[in-house]
């Protein structure tokens, strides 16, 4: 068995749960978490005063694959993750 950590955006859940989907892959643990990387962030106004929101939220996929089923998984999600481990369980 495998266990793969994805990191993803909102909006790309529906994507990655799509694309396990069509490879007969059923379950994955969803945790919401904050971070940043190439967007560094952006400046935000919040009753007229200005504050910068490095963190951006993210969501933290943990997915247990058969060992037949890890590399299909990987290039399946490789469009979607910002960052994709892939652990031996």
């Amino acid at each position: 068995m495998k266990k793969m950590k994805c990191i993803v955006r909102p909006n790309k859940v529906d994507d990655v749960k799509d694309a396990l989907a069509k490879l007969s892959i059923a379950g994955m643990t969803v945790t919401e978490v904050r971070g940043f990387g190439r967007q560094k962030g952006h400046a935000e106004h919040y009753r007229g005063v200005e504050y910068k929101a490095e963190f951006q939220p993210k969501l933290k996929l943990e997915i247990l694959v058969r060992d037949d089923q890890a590399a299909d998984a990987v290039l399946s999600l490789r469009l979607f993750c910002g960052q994709n481990y892939l652990l031996s369980v």
